[in-house]
This record gives structure tokens, C-alpha cells and sequence, in this order.
């Protein structure tokens, strides 16, 4: 065993607790959020504003503090990669947080208020999305992958 290895493991550790925090405030402005949005749509629309509220509120705590990615001067790049990660684990959230109300919780807890069912349908949703989120911004979002200096035809070497 190498004797950064230790040191490796506690960054990861520390960097998924610390994402883990932000998510906690992004879940928190998507679970209220959606309460109120609830008052005046449906169940599935209330969903899609929760998340896109939390992901406007957690865009930026998670950039410096989860991903440490302060420093980067690439904050317009990583705003787009996150939208783009966002969009994805929220269609994993509204997909499961729906699936979960019309397959588990209707069907076999009719006798629970529709409010719980909903309430609980969009926290296993929320789970989802989580998981959906780490991984990506992780793999993408604050990540130079080399993506946009191909696509833009850079070469990201400086100047030549």
C-alpha cells in the first residue's frame, strides 16, 4: 500500500460529506419548495420547480465547497456542465419520485394521506437524484475533462 493512499481515501471522504452538506441544503429548498409549489400545480410540476430551485440555491455551494473548484476561472464552463447534470438527475428524480407515487405507495399504502404518499414518493426520488448528482458533477462538472477546448477547437496547451 502506497502512503498516499490514506491521504486519497480521506479526500474522498471529506469531498463526499461535503457534497453530502450542500445536497442536504439543496434537498431541503426542493423539499419545502415543492410544499408550496404543490398548492398550485400538480404533483409532477411541483417536483420540477423544487428541483430547479435548489439546483439555482445549491450551484455555487457546491462548486466551493464541495468540489473545492473556487479558483478554477472556469465558472461559466462548470454552471453549464451543472445545468447539464441537473437536468439529467432530475429527470431520474421526477422518474422515480412518479414511479414510486403510481407503483409502491398508491397501490400498496392507499390507506396513508396523499400527502405522505407524495411526501415520501419525492424523497426516494430525491435519494435517486442525489446519487445522479455526485456522480456527475464528480466525473464532469468540476472536472477538466478536455471537452471544451475539442469542441471549441482549442488546444489547451496556451498559446502556440
Amino acid at each position: 500500500m502506497n502512503s498516499s493512499e490514506p491521504k486519497t481515501i480521506e479526500v474522498k471522504k471529506k469531498s463526499f460529506f461535503t457534497f453530502f452538506l450542500t445536497a442536504l441544503l439543496g434537498a431541503t429548498v426542493n423539499f419545502i419548495s415543492q410544499i408550496f409549489y404543490r398548492k398550485a400545480f400538480n404533483f409532477d410540476t411541483s417536483v420540477l420547480l423544487g428541483y430547479l430551485t435548489a439546483t439555482v440555491v445549491s450551484f455555487i455551494p457546491t462548486k466551493n465547497y464541495a468540489f473545492s473548484a473556487k479558483e478554477t476561472g472556469n465558472t461559466g464552463r462548470e454552471a453549464v456542465k451543472f445545468l447539464v447534470i441537473a437536468l439529467i438527475a432530475w429527470g431520474v428524480q421526477v422518474g422515480t419520485a412518479v414511479a414510486t407515487l403510481e407503483w409502491v405507495a398508491n397501490p400498496y399504502f392507499p390507506s396513508v394521506s396523499l400527502f405522505w404518499r407524495e411526501k415520501t414518493s419525492h424523497v426516494v426520488g430525491m435519494g435517486f437524484s442525489f446519487l445522479a448528482n455526485y456522480f456527475g458533477h464528480k466525473l464532469l462538472t468540476f472536472r477538466s475533462t478536455g471537452m471544451y477546448d475539442k469542441f471549441t477547437g482549442r488546444s489547451g496547451r496556451g498559446t502556440e
